[in-house]
């Protein structure tokens, strides 16, 4: 099996897997993942759960449609986040319950939309900045995404996902696989947050500084 016809099996896979576990719903989200010569996105109006590894929609490298069905109108912000991080290979968005729920009660901070609670949100997830509403679409939010990363790359401090206020957020890594791992986390860590009442206490700086010496956390 070619490596894109393995990257197809994987974004039906990892689709499936987050519609069966409630973190997409309806025809809400997509993925799309980064080829040497272009793209492959999840179709416009598609459902996660129940993609077609031959319908997915492929791209050039200049985002100009070459197979598959007509593609997702997020594809222009995944291609600013992919022009923004080499390292990223696939990005995921969601519209899950909990972190939108979290932008509708009021955000932690603009810089981090959750406080760093738990080692794993740490470790897995690191800062998730705000990325202020616009409507779905909406060509100046790649702008936004893109100079979020390059800041957050300035400060030492990488960025692996951004939430988009109202809407969900955007998640990458190296893979389909990883970056799922990624979205799962931070839902994960919304939702812990809400339930405890946007109480708990933070892990402390040399509680987090310790992460960094253990494990390389990206805080």
């Amino acid at each position: 099996m070619s490596e894109e016809s393995t990257l197809r099996e994987e974004i039906c896979r990892v689709g499936a897997s987050l519609y069966a576990r409630g973190y997409v719903h309806a025809t809400a989200g997509n993925i799309s993942v980064r080829l040497d010569d272009g793209f492959l996105i999840s179709p416009t109006d598609a459902c996660l759960g129940t993609l077609d590894p031959a319908r997915l929609a492929r791209l050039d490298a200049q985002g100009q449609q070459t197979g598959g069905d007509r593609a997702s109108k997020t594809l222009a912000l995944h291609r600013h986040i992919y022009a923004a991080d080499a390292a990223a290979r696939c990005v995921i968005h969601t519209h899950s319950t909990h972190l939108v729920a979290l932008t509708l009660q009021g955000v932690w901070s603009n810089d981090d939309i959750v406080p760093p609670i738990t080692p794993y949100y740490v470790m897995k997830v690191g800062h998730v900045p705000l990325i202020p509403y616009r409507r779905p679409g909406d060509a100046a939010v790649g702008e936004l995404v893109a100079q979020r990363i390059a800041a957050a790359r300035s400060a030492g401090a990488a960025l692996r996902a951004v939430m988009l206020d109202r809407l969900g957020p955007n998640v990458w890594h190296e893979s389909p696989a990883a970056a799922s791992a990624v979205l799962e986390e931070l839902e994960e860590t919304a939702k812990l947050w809400l339930l405890g009442g946007r109480s708990a206490t933070p892990l402390t700086p040399a509680q987090i500084d310790e992460l960094r010496q253990a494990f390389g956390a990206r805080w």
